[in-house]
């Protein structure tokens, strides 16, 4: 067959209807037709709301794991910025508790060293502020060390007390350090004076290792002696100065079978608790020495004959 004779048109299958510079001046001039109309008469209000609530599940499915991450990046940094004020609140919590402990101990030790300064006026003895550093290491004694020593001037048997009462001796002085024996220790003695009834005694020691306690000894059962009387120095030993307080009466038992009261006393000072004490001079140092007899004269001139 001759090529001439062919048809050269497309097949109905084939075939697509308008060209495409139709379509793009038919829908250009239909999109500007609706942007007019829209502008003008808002024709395309219903169809948006339309559109709007048929897509608003979609966008509501979509927005989800935004939200989910958004909010959870939120949280952890609302709970890390609550962790860091609540550690920052505890430290301050802390720190305003340790200020209170502070101002409270500072409170103690204020009234102690005023109570202190109030007893140094009253007593006339010679005397310094020491402070007890720490308790001796012998399980077995109740002694105290306290910062002074020779070179501040301390001696041996110097009188130490708090702001309570007699608290104890210097019993060996190191240069710059001094050993106190308390009055409740076991081998510490100490005369006292009865201030209701003037009656004269020597307080001990409790012979007891934990007692922090005072004992009246060789005391007749019959002795005036009762539950809260006030015992004070008598001064009559050259060490301590009279009327310094020393302790109080606890316990008074009288035994049929022994010649003897069992008298237990409480000491005012603070033995197991004092902080600052006053150092004072023992009396007998403060007395002036006896003088020296001057020699007899001669009853006559050497090389004299009679």
């Amino acid at each position: 067959m001759p090529l001439g004779t062919l048809d050269g048109t497309p097949p109905p299958f084939f075939r697509q209807g308008p060209s495409a510079l139709s379509k793009l001046t038919f829908f250009s001039a239909l999109a500007l037709f609706l942007m007019v109309a829209d502008a003008r008469f808002e024709l395309a209000k219903p169809l948006r709301s339309a559109f709007a609530t048929v897509l608003y599940p979609v966008q509501w499915l979509v927005m989800q794991p935004v939200l989910l991450t958004q909010g959870g990046a939120a949280y952890l940094e609302s709970l890390k910025t609550s962790q860091a004020n609540e550690a920052a609140a505890r430290r301050k919590l802390d720190l305003q508790s340790q200020r209170a402990n502070q101002v409270e101990q500072l409170t103690l030790e204020n009234s102690r060293l005023r109570q202190l300064l109030a007893l140094r006026e009253r007593v006339t003895t010679p005397s310094q502020a020491a402070q007890v550093l720490y308790d001796a290491a012998d399980p077995y004694t109740r002694k105290v060390i306290i910062d002074r020593g020779a070179l501040d001037g301390i001696a041996p048997g110097s009188p130490v007390l708090d702001e309570t009462g007699v608290l104890g001796q210097v019993t060996r002085v190191y240069p710059m350090l001094s050993e106190v024996t308390l009055v409740t220790d076991r081998d510490q003695a100490i005369p006292i004076l009865n201030t209701r009834t003037g009656a004269r005694a020597v307080a001990f020691g409790d012979p007891a290792l934990r007692a922090s306690a005072l004992e009246l000894r060789f005391m007749a059962a019959n002795a005036d002696v009762q539950v809260g009387d006030l015992l004070t120095t008598s001064g009559v030993d050259g060490v301590y100065p009279p009327g310094l307080p020393v302790a109080r009466v606890q316990k008074v038992e009288r035994r049929v079978d022994s010649a003897f009261a069992r008298i237990s006393c409480a000491p005012l000072a603070l033995v197991g608790g004092a902080e600052h004490v006053m150092v004072l001079r023992p009396v007998a140092s403060q007395v002036a020495p006896r003088p020296v007899p001057e020699a007899p004269a001669l009853a006559g001139k050497k090389g004299v004959k009679k």
